[in-house]
């Protein structure tokens, strides 16, 4: 059967003129998504919304804003303690419950003011500055999360998206096979064997659409948890993922302004701000305090004035046993901090050496691969034409091509997951600051290279 013929007949056949309803339905359901938007989503638009709508970064602007206050009350004297009191109140005799005529009877009012050295008062507010600091950088770390799960979904839902489409065209194509299969079968012109092999392709092909269907209906749901409604709407084109906002040759400096490794590093401050508290607190507070006593009106008044001063007689099994485990912490701190550093910086490299290898594999499948499967369709239509070849050749070369397809979508899918990965480290300037908290987030500190 010439080649003309098979698609002509195909064109002009029940199969040609009526899509199979499945893949009608397919199309529908991506148009009714489609048209719940005028506006194409972009990948930072996105991302805008879930920064936006994520009430754990409110929630930890809220704890920037506690620290913030906690820490200048940290260096304030305490509160004066006012004490009230009636002393030597007979209970028995002539005088019974009387404040005013035993002599020793006084009704007493005094202040008491704990006094905190400067230096104790200055590193509990350097503690809590430190503390506040680690939120922030903690803020920017789940926003790099919050950029990243983002661009994932966004980028699952425009691959799962392009498979649909892949798919439909499938669909189509096994129709027009199916029809002019049993157009050649009448005719004489071809087997029932052919018809067959073409009727497995459709029902193969329609298999595959409805996991892609599954797919994309998955993804609408998952970036929906992280925009909402605005995951119905169409999505833009995709962004320019040939290049990552860092050196590769760099990552080690790169990363030490990473916002979770500055976090450990503000622990690491932390824990030596409490170490020198330790220290300090081996000086005791002084507490200070001063006592007006009123007597009956045959009786003089009287002012008494008082200090009180703790007595460090352990300091070897007390206070530098604090000090000492305070130290510990901080080498522990400090240990944790470039372990996390090691391992971040490790797994960064392989999702490097993953990415490059991938881009790599695509040019192969773009230059190569899919181009001589294409030539293989050709060749097999070729000596289908020329009967040398047999219908189910044709479907071969075909299901071959497809297979070759669905895996550049994949490899492009398992590299666009990569290059969010390695390009969201860093939290991106996607939305203002909060205003109660003046926090920022952090610049990329480098330029993009290819």
């Amino acid at each position: 059967m010439p080649f003309h013929d098979f698609h002509t007949a195909a064109r002009f056949g029940r199969a040609g003129l009526i899509l199979p309803a499945y893949l009608a339905g397919l199309l529908l359901f991506i148009a009714s998504y489609r048209v719940a938007a005028d506006t194409p989503l972009p990948l930072e638009e996105a991302q805008r919304h879930a920064v936006a709508a994520s009430s754990r970064i409110a929630a930890q602007d809220e704890a920037v804003i506690a620290f913030r206050h906690t820490a200048g009350q940290a260096r304030e004297l305490p509160d004066p303690v006012i004490t009230l009191g009636i002393d030597n109140l007979p209970i028995d005799g002539a005088d019974q419950f009387s404040v005013s005529r035993d002599f020793m009877t006084m009704r007493r009012i005094g202040i008491t003011q704990v006094f905190t050295t400067a230096e104790k008062r200055q590193l509990r507010g350097e503690r809590l500055d430190r503390a506040g600091e680690r939120a922030r950088l903690e803020r920017d770390a789940l926003v790099a999360d919050i950029q990243r799960d983002t661009a994932l979904a966004w980028l699952e839902r425009y691959y799962a998206e392009a498979l649909g489409r892949v798919m439909a065209e499938q669909i189509s194509e096994a129709a027009l096979a199916v029809d002019a299969a049993e157009t050649a079968y009448r005719t004489g012109r071809g087997g029932q064997s052919d018809v067959l092999a073409a009727r497995s392709a459709r029902i193969e092909a329609e298999d595959r659409a409805s996991e892609a269907d599954r797919r994309i209906r998955t993804a609408i749901i998952m970036l929906a948890r992280w925009i909402g409604p605005a995951a119905q709407a169409p999505l833009a084109d995709i962004p320019d993922m040939a290049r990552i906002p860092f050196d590769p040759d760099s990552i080690e400096t790169h990363f030490m302004h990473h916002p979770e490794i500055r976090a450990l590093a503000e622990q690491v401050a932390i824990a030596r701000a409490e170490s020198q508290l330790a220290r300090a607190d081996k000086k005791p507070d002084w507490t200070w305090e001063l006592i007006y006593s009123q007597r009956g009106p045959a009786y003089s008044n009287m002012v008494s004035v008082g200090v009180s001063v703790p007595l460090p007689w352990n300091q070897a099994n007390r206070q530098d046993r604090e000090v000492a485990a305070k130290l510990a912490l901080v080498e522990q701190a400090r240990a944790q901090r470039e372990d996390v550093l090691r391992m971040h910086t490790s797994e960064v490299r392989a999702m490097l050496e993953e990415w490059q290898n991938n881009q790599r594999r695509r040019g192969r499948y773009q230059q190569e691969l899919l181009p001589l499967a294409q030539q293989g369709v050709q060749a097999a239509l070729t000596a289908y034409r020329g009967a040398k070849a047999d219908l189910t050749d044709v479907l071969a070369a075909r299901r071959n091509a497809l297979d070759l397809r669905l895996q550049a979508l994949q490899l492009d899918l398992e590299t666009a997951r990569l290059w969010a990965r390695l390009a969201f480290l860093f939290p991106r300037n996607t939305d203002p600051a909060p205003a109660a908290t003046a926090a920022t987030l952090l610049p990329t500190p480098h330029q993009e290279i290819k």
